[in-house]
Parts: structure tokens; sequence; C-alpha cells
């Protein structure tokens, strides 16, 4: 029998629904299973789920992790095709559906059950990722992704379209931002299916779209923190030049504090005695940024600035 481990519940991806605002939407909620105290819309369309596998391009010895399995619908397909399927639910009474549907059948012994909160609990060794993500999740499940070890071959996760088009976006398009920088770095993205708000009970207030995730192997050697400290200023306010990112208030002195501090550590001299705005003013003129704005900035620009101010010691973590 699939065997289900109990994990503490979280509540901090689980607001509650207002009943007006439910009313207003006409969406009806799930008779059975109380989807809307978990964030979960459950995927009907079983044309849908058979997309959304065949994405993946399973193999006979894939160990699958599943995030958000709701009552199966998605699982039972993906244990026809992979070797081990470990779903991670937070709602008891989905699981207890999951496991129900495969007892008895040839798959119960490549089912295992976690109940709990996927941002909490271990994850297990796996190959390929298949998700129909609680929405409330979905930033923290692809960084956790892309900081487990080792690393997985695939992940095909359904988020809700605005998301997943902002994870895709490229550079010079309006949706290009910190996240799509930040998971760029670390993976290929692409968008593959697009899902009606219709495939899913209930049905959630916006569309969904299903984006396939590559980790790029090996990872570049650049500490996360950093990467995204610096994407943090620059990507404040995309309206404003890179250069008046860096000039908003608390900034210089952050960063003034950061490059004492590292040198303290590395136990060097101050050998510039430039004022800490100088040094970010040369930087950003030397590699041309100074009027940039950060939606302009591919990978390779923000890498290159990012080494450009490691050299003077400034850091952002």
């Amino acid at each position: 029998m699939p065997r289900a481990t109990s994990e503490k519940f979280s509540r901090a991806h689980q607001p509650a629904a207002k009943k007006k605002e439910t009313q207003a939407s006409g969406s009806m909620t799930n008779p059975i299973f109380n989807t809307a105290r978990f964030g979960q819309h459950i995927l009907k369309n079983p044309a849908t789920a058979q997309k959304i596998v065949d994405a993946a391009n399973l193999k006979p010895t894939d160990k699958v992790m599943e995030v958000g399995p709701g009552t199966g619908n998605l699982t039972v397909k993906i244990l026809e095709k992979a070797k081990h399927v470990t779903a991670i639910e937070m709602d008891p009474r989905m699981a207890a559906e999951v496991i129900k549907r495969v007892q008895g059948t040839p798959e119960q012994r490549k089912l295992e059950v976690v109940i709990g909160d996927f941002v909490k609990v271990d994850m297990p060794y796996f190959e390929v990722c298949i998700s129909n993500t609680p929405y409330q999740i979905s930033s923290p499940l692809v960084f956790r992704l892309l900081s487990h070890r080792p690393l997985f071959r695939v992940a095909i996760l359904m988020f809700q379209r605005e998301f997943a088009l902002r994870l895709v976006a490229r550079p010079g398009t309006s949706l290009w931002s910190r996240l799509s920088a930040n998971v760029q770095l670390y993976a290929k993205v692409d968008n593959i299916i697009n899902v009606s708000r219709n495939d899913f009970r209930p049905p959630p207030q916006v569309e969904s779209s299903v984006i396939r995730l590559v980790p790029i192997d090996p990872p570049p050697p650049v500490k996360f923190e950093e990467f995204d400290g610096m994407n943090r200023i620059i990507f404040s306010r995309p309206n404003k030049t890179v250069r008046g990112n860096f000039q908003a208030k608390g900034v210089m002195k952050m960063l003034e504090q950061n490059r004492s501090t590292w040198l303290s550590l590395q136990d060097m001299p101050v050998d510039d005695d430039r004022p800490i705005n100088k040094m970010v003013d040369d930087i950003l003129a030397d590699l041309g940024h100074t009027e940039n704005r950060a939606a302009k900035m591919d990978i390779d620009d923000l890498l290159k600035l990012l080494a450009a101010f490691h050299e003077v010691g400034i850091h952002f973590s």
C-alpha cells in the first residue's frame, strides 16, 4: 500500500477565502474537498493532464516528485510511465483519495504520498518534477527546485499565466524582471501549454500556463544572494535608469557597510578612497549602463556588472 508520511501543517500559504468574493466570482467551491483552504484547483480535463505528462518525456526508470496532486488525475497518468512517484499534498483528504485510486493495482507499490507543506518537507531524490502548483507557493517552489541537489532533469510546472509569462520573459520586453533574470541564470525556461480556467474544478479567476524548466548543468558559479541582491536594486523601479535606482534612499549606505565588512573579513586595507557613490558611478559608466534600464540588460550584462562590483569589493549580501 502506498505510504503516507505525516508532516506538521503550515498555514502560511492558506489564506481563507472570503464568502462575498467567492460568490461574486461565480466560482463554486469543491463540494467534496476544501480546495479553497489550500489555494488548489483540481485539473479535471484528462486531455490537458495527458499533455502535461507527455511533456515530461518520462522514462520507465524515472523517479518523479509531484507537488499538489489533488485527487490524483495527473498522478495516475504519471504512474503509468514512471518507476516511482512521490506526491506531496497538504490536504490529508486529497492524499487519501490519491492512495485510494491506486489500491489493488500494480501502481500502488510505485506511489508514496507525503502529507505536508512542500516549502517545509524534505524533498526526495527525483529526476523529474511535475506540479499543478498552488498559486501561493509559485515562487518558493521554483527557487527551492533550483537550489536542490543533485540537479533534476526537467520540471513541468503549471502556474498562473501572468507568473509563467514573467518566468519566460526575455530582455527588452515589458515582463523582463528580477524574477526572470534570477530564474534564467540557473535554468532554461519555456512556455509549452496554455490551460483554460475551465479545465479546473473550481475554475480559478485567471488562466494558467505550463512551463518547462531545465536546470543549467553545471550551474553557474555565482552566489545567488549576490546576484539577487544586485537585481533587487536595479529592478526596483522599472522606469528609472540603473544609476537612478542605485541613488535610491539607503542603497549607498548599505553598499558602503557591505564593502567595509567584506574588506575587514578579507583582512584587506581600504585602498580606494573614492566615495562609494563615485565608485558605483564609475563602474556604471565604464560598462555603459549609467542611462540604461534594467529591462534592457540580459544575463551577461548583469553578470559583468556584478563582477565589476566585486572587483572593487562592493557586495550585495
